[in-house]
């Protein structure tokens, strides 16, 4: 499909999801890593860079990577401490809250980073991509990839518990934005952040940091797109969830695997009409649907297989 290589940067974690207080599932998460897994499973040359402790859940991560043709050669594997562990307390609604068990090393993301080259397309976010045990390695990488015109793709994804971190890393957060091609924010990300209830305002707080592409969605509600010539809403349909864990990530996934499949470039992004713009977002929309109405945090195979 591509001869561009995608690469995600980001937090690994197992996750192990509990339904009325009993667990119901275990398998390897992180938005990051959920997002190569659905692209791995797309047949796209996905690379997953992050850092695993060298212990029984690192090893059964890394070969589930490896099952979903993910490359790995940029995970960076520890001794001293132990691979982070998420539980997931599901609720009414089947959103997720989060309790984090994390051991790492004094030295963390000691990559050497492979060479993104031009229309390469890079995502990146979460609370990883504010964290200063890896921001100086992380910010490397992402202006190197900034320099050398790829596509980089950024998700806040930031949540309620990091409230507290706001006044310390918003900063950080605008820095990304300003690396940014494309932001894929949600509206708690925006409220969260900068106190913003809609569209307009976080791309007008976008363009005053330098990014012209926003993709903003509103869990079960319209999703937005706005440019300096395009404005849209992509309705999103009325489904029963059984979990939302992963449906962001799939998502992003979604638009990555539209970008390659149509062949677009970052020279190109200004140039795309209304009509393709709205076939990316129903193309994210149905991944994203898709992770809703399972247990999973990433597209099926037979998904992807139909995809193909």
């Amino acid at each position: 499909m591509t001869n561009r290589r995608i690469f995600t940067i980001g937090e690994t974690v197992y996750d192990i999801i509990f339904r009325n207080e009993q667990p119901m599932a275990a398998k390897p998460g992180g938005a990051m890593l959920n997002t190569s897994i659905s692209l791995g499973r797309l047949g796209l040359p996905v690379s997953f860079i992050s850092e695993i402790g060298e212990d029984e859940v690192g090893e059964k991560i890394i070969k589930f990577l490896c099952e979903n043709n993910v490359v790995t050669n940029n995970v960076y594997k520890f001794r001293d401490g132990k691979t982070s562990l998420a539980l997931a307390f599901l609720d009414e609604s089947e959103n997720a809250n989060y309790s984090f068990y994390k051991l790492y090393p004094a030295k963390r993301l000691v990559v050497d980073f492979s060479e993104v080259k031009e229309n390469d397309i890079v995502l990146f976010g979460s609370f990883f991509a504010i964290t200063g045990e890896v921001r100086e390695q992380l910010m490397k990488f992402i202006r190197k990839a900034h320099q050398n015109k790829a596509i980089i793709i950024y998700d806040p994804n930031f949540r309620k518990p990091y409230l507290d971190e706001l006044p310390k890393v918003k900063n950080l957060i605008l820095e990304n934005i300003s690396l940014a091609s494309i932001v894929r924010g949600s509206d708690e990300d925006f409220r969260l952040i900068f106190g913003v209830e809609n569209a307009d305002d976080a791309f007008r707080i976008l363009k005053e940091n330098g990014c012209s592409f926003l993709i903003y969605t509103s869990s079960d509600k319209n999703v937005e797109f706005i440019s300096e010539d395009i404005k849209l809403a992509v309705p999103v349909p009325k489904i029963k969830p059984v979990s939302t864990i992963g449906a962001g990530d799939s998502f992003n996934a979604g638009i990555i695997f539209s970008l390659c499949r149509q062949h677009i470039n970052l020279s190109e992004l200004i140039q795309i009409d209304t009509k393709i713009w709205k076939g990316i977002i129903e193309t994210a929309i149905s991944f994203g649907a898709h992770v809703c109405q399972s247990l999973d945090n990433y597209i099926s195979e037979e998904f992807a297989a139909k995809r193909l």
